[in-house]
């Protein structure tokens, strides 16, 4: 039996599309909507986790800049001394750039592309500097906004620097450095193959089937109800020993989000350190970050690393320029060169053209939980879904970092109108 949660996500995937219809951005606005607003908040203004009211769209839109306020997280500590303060050169033509969007015929400018994705907070950063930057919806300077999928690149990121560090092996398996999953589906998957996503799964991942896997992992992570039997799952990880295997480990690409998450467990196990905390004090607190981060947490206190982050903007984008400088930032090395460098080389584009997304992410490949363009440029990112986005340019210098709410889950839903939106702002920064 499903849980409120999953049932309640599952509907708001469902009806998305009718909703999207009906609101757009400017109508789904949380402040004109008024979540949440009054105290206490009157009936019609109540969004709550407990039946899946706060992720269905058009609340979601206030829900992705206040998750701590329906589910429990525990905090990613940002500095407490030498904060790092951008510079600013804002461009004001940025907002006027054109360019075309995937499947159309008519131009649309980078302002427009912004609504057009229910935007609620973009920032741009040329050469280290802030060009520009721009706050929608629910979202403040000094908010925090849930980063969804983005989450595995942090997560990935770790990893890759416990292999520079020799405290992993990539050639070893997950069995071997945790072994309560040597029955289960990773038992013989390599770590290198888990930071990529090339492992064989019996899991889906497909939102519209009421049977996929999801949701099942979903319950297993649910902080508001117990197992339906003493023998079900009570959390993320007593999840990730019941998946069983399904084909062969490398043969393919697949996007599947219980990677990540069995990647956590990995990388806590062999640091003795939680996500959160060795986020905190390997990356978070070096950057000089502003703003405490946090990680939602399941009924046992276990990070959901596969997509639980929420982070600051200003924040994020001094993650984003630190990798864009192969891993310094304020004249200091916070990750070793070679980790940054092992991302954008990418990985095996074979494997990755055999999944479902070659269609419309031609030549690209997942290499430590990063998509990687292989375009000209070199660019690379981290995505997540709603619209969540670090893009990184190495030939303009250029790092994008966007929160969003779009009423689509999926990235293919805004790709057309934000793929080439970034490529055009990369090729006007070139220029200038």
């Amino acid at each position: 039996m499903k849980t409120l949660i999953a049932l309640s996500l599952l509907l708001s995937l469902s009806m998305s599309l009718k909703a999207q219809e009906i609101l757009t951005a400017a109508q789904s606005d949380p402040n004109t909507m008024g979540w949440m607003t009054g105290f206490p908040p009157p009936k019609e203004r109540v969004i709550s986790a407990i039946d899946g009211s706060f992720f269905r769209f058009p609340a979601l839109r206030y829900s992705v800049c206040h998750m701590r306020q329906f589910m429990p997280t525990t905090e990613v500590k940002a500095a407490s001394s030498k904060q790092y303060k951008f510079k600013l050169k804002i461009d004001g033509n940025i907002d006027g750039l054109t360019f075309i969007p995937w499947g159309s015929t008519e131009a649309m400018t980078w302002k427009e592309s912004l609504s057009k994705n229910y935007t609620d907070g973009i920032l741009i950063l040329h050469r280290g500097k802030i060009v520009y930057e721009n706050y929608f919806a629910a979202l403040k300077p000094d908010g925090v906004h849930a980063a969804m999928s983005v989450s595995k690149s942090f997560t990935g990121t770790l990893g890759a620097l416990l292999l520079a560090q020799g405290l992993l092996d990539e050639n070893k398996t997950a069995a071997d450095y945790v072994p309560e999953l040597k029955n289960s589906a990773f038992g013989d998957a390599s770590i290198r193959q888990i930071l990529d996503m090339t492992t064989g799964l019996k899991y889906s991942e497909d939102y519209s089937d009421p049977n996929a896997e999801i949701w099942s992992f979903s319950a297993a992570g649910n902080p508001f109800s117990k197992p339906a039997s003493p023998e079900a799952p009570a959390n993320y990880y007593d999840y990730l020993v019941t998946l069983r295997k399904e084909g062969r480990h490398g043969a393919a690409f697949g996007y599947k989000t219980v990677n990540t998450d069995v990647m956590g467990w990995i990388i806590s196990r062999v640091t003795g350190k939680s996500i959160p905390t060795l986020l905190s004090e390997l990356i978070w607190k070096p950057l000089g970050t502003h703003v405490d981060g946090y990680y939602q947490v399941d009924g046992s206190g276990i990070a959901f690393a596969g997509g639980g982050f929420g982070a600051n903007m200003r924040d994020m984008a001094m993650f984003g320029e630190m990798i864009r400088n192969k891993g310094k930032f304020n004249k200091r090395q916070i990750l070793p060169a070679e980790v940054v460098q092992d991302i954008m080389k990418g990985g095996n584009r074979e494997a990755f053209a055999k999944s479902a997304h070659a269609a419309t992410l031609k030549n690209w490949s997942y290499r430590n939980m990063w998509w990687v363009l292989h375009n000209s440029h070199g660019a690379f990112m981290a995505r997540g879904v709603h619209g969540q986005s670090i893009y990184i340019d190495p030939t303009a210098e250029m790092v994008i970092v966007r929160f969003a709410s779009h009423p689509e889950a999926k990235n293919s839903k805004n790709d057309p109108t934000s793929l080439p939106a970034y490529q055009a702002v990369a090729e006007y920064l070139i220029s200038k």
